[in-house]
């Protein structure tokens, strides 16, 4: 199966993988992997970082996709090429369109240690070269409510600032009792273990796991009755595939 290729159906849960990036970063990568080597159209990757005090990203380009940032713990300065300089921190997003082409920077702030989520979406054919665009937003900008068994956080979404020129949900989930997804028909999506242990679809689930979900139907999550009271975070994220290739090339998409 080509790397861009996607299965379609259920799949369980995988371990995400860790990445060292070459300045010094690391993370916790979901796919592509060894163990999940597919895009999952529309996303080419996500993974959870962690940028240690004097490391970082210094300034480098990207073209062809749009980034999601969502902060877990502490901030992080961004710096890019339209004149934007913004720090995000825990629990605020930051939405970068790199269209033709745009060049940015990203370290921790207060010489503090910082962690978050990254997203990438691909671009439509037809939207590659359109001009790039930045858009941030508080915690307090994204909307929140309570489910049935669960504190759902919209980074993507209805309600929300962010806004992609792809059609998509990424919700930010505090479990505390058992919560159902449910995935708009024809999208694809995965979900991300953030914090604390539970099952999805009956199946162990923990920090840095990923279930891909490449099929219609309801997702269930749920805490497990021995780690009842614990903390289960986890996010969801499903959008619409664009059905055209993801070529990644480093920092750029095709």
């Amino acid at each position: 199966m080509a790397r861009n290729e996607t299965p379609h159906g259920r799949d369980e849960p995988v371990s995400g993988q860790t990445v060292r990036h070459g300045t010094g970063v690391n993370s916790n990568r979901a796919f592509p992997t060894e163990a999940y080597p597919h895009h999952l159209d529309p996303f080419v990757l996500f993974e959870r970082f962690y940028i240690d005090p004097e490391k970082g990203f210094p300034m480098h380009t990207h073209k062809g996709f749009e980034i999601v940032s969502y902060m877990i713990e502490g901030g992080m300065e961004h710096e890019d090429s339209l004149g934007v300089e913004h720090t995000a921190f825990e629990d605020e997003a930051m939405r970068i369109t790199t269209g033709r082409e745009i060049s940015h920077s990203e370290f921790p702030a207060d010489d503090q240690a910082c962690n978050g989520l990254q997203l990438w979406v691909n671009l439509p054919r037809e939207k590659k070269d359109i001009e790039p665009d930045y858009v941030d937003a508080s915690a307090d900008e994204l909307p929140t409510t309570t489910q049935d068994g669960a504190t759902v956080t919209t980074v993507v979404g209805e309600g929300s600032p962010i806004d992609l020129h792809t059609e998509m949900e990424y919700l930010d989930v505090h479990v505390s009792d058992a919560w159902t997804w449910s995935i708009p028909d024809g999208r694809t999506g995965f979900l991300y273990g953030v914090e604390g242990e539970g099952t999805v679809d009956g199946h162990a689930f923990g920090v840095g796991d990923v279930l891909p979900v490449t099929d219609d139907g309801d997702v269930t999550v749920e805490v497990d009755d021995e780690a009842a009271g614990d903390s289960f975070r986890v996010v969801a994220v499903a959008g619409e595939p664009h059905d055209e290739p993801i070529t990644q090339r480093g920092p750029f998409v095709l």
